[in-house]
């Protein structure tokens, strides 16, 4: 059993620790691994006037305001236009972090968008525990994700047909790209499934392609990374291709998301 192990009430749990199923009750440990992924319970210190919304487990967008207990994920973030920041080589309970984005991602910002202002500091509590034994009250450290990503993981497409979107950096219009490409193909009958392949965790994208009539979608965050990078990219988008493709669709379309 870990040290320090206790319950805590958690207001908001955010959108990147979908996968763990977690209550708002959960326990906690103030034994740490300073690793992204992992999920931890932190208590915002500050309020915010802009950029102060949470993605929630689901998809709703909560305003956070100091005082607030969150459950979030350590991650490392480079975005054009947001926070950068990176997970900390090593982390306590009473070390304070900052938000990075609004699905949650946790870390200690490098550099601020000024048009954002500055991001919620946060105090750590503890790491979420999840109890994987039946019938012991063993905790281990939460993580993201449904399954861990194979890095070498092939590729079969099974014949369908692909559509990928890039562009150029964050909010250049390639999630309205898609969503517009999902729907006219929907109007002409077509099954599509959808996918993010790479950015930073947030549902928001996949949602909106569901919204335009995406069957089925995915997100790398499913596969227990919280941020993408050139290492992973690649094996995760092979995963996700293979998956939604033997599900059949008449196209599969996907983004290629920044930070």
């Amino acid at each position: 059993m870990l040290n320090g192990m206790r319950s805590v009430v958690v207001d908001k749990i955010a959108s990147v620790t979908q996968a763990c199923g977690l209550a708002h009750e959960v326990r906690i440990s103030t034994e740490i691994p300073a690793e992204e992924g992992v999920v931890v319970v932190v208590e915002v210190l500050s309020n915010k006037s802009t950029y102060n919304t949470l993605e929630l487990t689901s998809g709703r967008m909560a305003k956070v305001g100091k005082g607030d207990i969150v459950a979030g994920a350590l991650g490392h973030r480079k975005a054009l236009f947001g926070y950068s920041g990176h997970v900390p080589p090593a982390l306590q309970a009473g070390d304070v972090i900052q938000m990075l984005n609004i699905g949650g991602v946790l870390g200690i910002c490098d550099s601020i968008n000024p048009d954002k202002g500055r991001p919620f500091d946060c105090r750590v509590l503890g790491v979420a525990l999840h109890f994987p034994y039946l019938g012991e009250r063993i905790g281990v450290p939460a993580r993201v994700g449904h399954k861990r990503l194979d890095p070498e993981a092939k590729l079969e497409t099974r014949g369908v047909p692909v559509v990928a979107l890039a562009g150029t950096c964050m909010e250049a219009g390639k999630t309205a790209a898609a969503c517009a490409i999902i729907s006219r193909m929907r109007h002409r009958g077509l099954t599509i499934d959808a996918f993010k392949a790479t950015g930073v965790s947030l549902r928001r994208d996949i949602l909106a392609m569901e919204d335009a009539g995406a069957r089925r979608s995915a997100i790398f965050t499913d596969l227990g990374v919280v941020t993408t990078t050139k290492t992973n990219g690649p094996a995760l988008t092979r995963t996700m291709l293979t998956e939604l493709a033997a599900g059949k669709p008449d196209v599969i379309v996907f983004e290629l998301g920044d930070g």
